[in-house]
């Protein structure tokens, strides 16, 4: 009688311990084909069965980026019961493939249990004023800026930007004080009503030697031959040396700009006060070092070395002054230097400090 007894009650123990649910999903990715961004949210329910033979119980419910879990069953599931996870997917913003993932968390094994969302979002169109967002007067062009990002010394590069007339009127555009370095035309140089065009901006490095390094002009414009007030065309530019023709043997022998410390700090200044920093280098390499040009950032003036060629092995300075006017607080100011070092040839320096004002400082 015992003995029976006791195998029955290991026969229950056993049964218990191998009690478990299990969350079945019959598909477990969904795709949504070809969408287009204007659709609007996509859901799609996934059905469940819990195929286990005890309670199951989802703990939480995770969607990656791009993707939401708006709803799914929170009540424990019995054996046999059914539930679902609901998956909300906004094409808004998206272009091209996509593949989302929901990880649905459970007290059954595995623990966890991905699902798949997938498709194609075609992009809406955009609206005439979301391609050009510039207005100038009855024109619209792309931007504000132009920019011809990297030109070589000694380049002549082109860039070009979409313009639209959107009024009644044909619409000539003219540009008023252009650098030297820069040419601007229309193509057509009168737009009709409705029509498309193009601006053609032409920056010739050769005419802009003294520069380096990011710079930029301001273009003023006109339409049908009256000045826009206060509307201009910003043209920016990266002016950097080319070091494309150098040979592996030049290579070699360059230059090398090394800096026995790229940041300064000048400590603790009263408010309206100045600072002098000096930022030591040597020419570490095997031909003459060229210290090309030095500019500042707001805030402080930099001053060009006392020689600009540095000698191989030859050591130089540059000066910087930090002037605190109304600055308070913890200061970071930067100064560029460019070279003749074809790995260093823009280098950033940095000045730091801490201006006080009247109140902080020590009596």
């Amino acid at each position: 009688m015992k003995r029976s007894i006791i195998l029955l009650l290991f026969m229950v123990i056993v049964t218990v311990i191998q009690a478990q649910p299990r969350l079945n999903f019959p598909v477990v990715r969904h795709d949504y084909g070809a969408l287009k961004e204007e659709s609007g949210k996509q859901e799609v329910v996934f059905n469940f069965t819990n195929t286990g033979d005890s309670v199951l119980v989802i703990t939480r419910v995770q969607p990656s980026c791009g993707c939401t879990a708006s709803d799914y069953t929170k009540s424990p599931v019995p054996p046999g019961g059914k539930g679902y996870v609901t998956a909300v997917f906004d094409p808004r913003g998206f272009n091209g493939r996509f593949a989302k993932s929901i990880s649905v968390y459970s007290n059954a094994k595995p623990a966890v249990t991905v699902l798949i969302i997938e498709g194609q979002v075609a992009p809406r169109e955009k609206t005439t004023e979301e391609l050009y967002t510039f207005v100038v007067g009855p024109v619209r062009f792309e931007s504000n800026h132009l920019a011809f990002t990297s030109i070589k010394k000694g380049e002549k590069k082109i860039r070009v930007m979409p313009i639209i007339n959107t009024s009644k009127e044909s619409a000539t555009i003219e540009f008023e004080g252009v650098p030297a370095h820069l040419a601007l035309k229309t193509t057509p140089a009168t737009l009709k009503p409705g029509e498309k065009g193009l601006i053609e901006g032409t920056y010739d490095s050769k005419l802009n030697e003294s520069s380096w390094g990011n710079v930029n002009d301001l273009v003023r414009l006109k339409v049908n031959g009256k000045t826009q007030e206060n509307i201009y065309l910003y043209v920016s530019a990266n002016l950097v040396e080319d070091f494309t023709r150098l040979t592996s043997q030049e290579l070699v022998n360059a230059p090398v700009f090394k800096l026995e410390s790229n940041t300064v700090d000048f400590g603790k200044i009263k408010q309206n006060e100045s600072a002098d920093v000096e930022f030591v280098f040597t020419n570490e390499g095997m031909s003459d070092l060229i210290i090309r040009h030095v500019k500042s950032g707001c805030g402080c003036t930099a001053l060009m070395p006392t020689e600009n060629v540095i000698k191989p092995g030859a050591r130089g300075s540059i000066k910087a002054r930090f002037n605190s006017g109304g600055y308070k607080g913890s200061i970071y100011k930067n100064v560029f230097v460019y070279t003749n070092d074809p790995k260093s040839s823009e280098v950033m320096l940095m000045i730091k400090g801490e201006v006080l004002v009247e109140s902080t400082v020590p009596k």
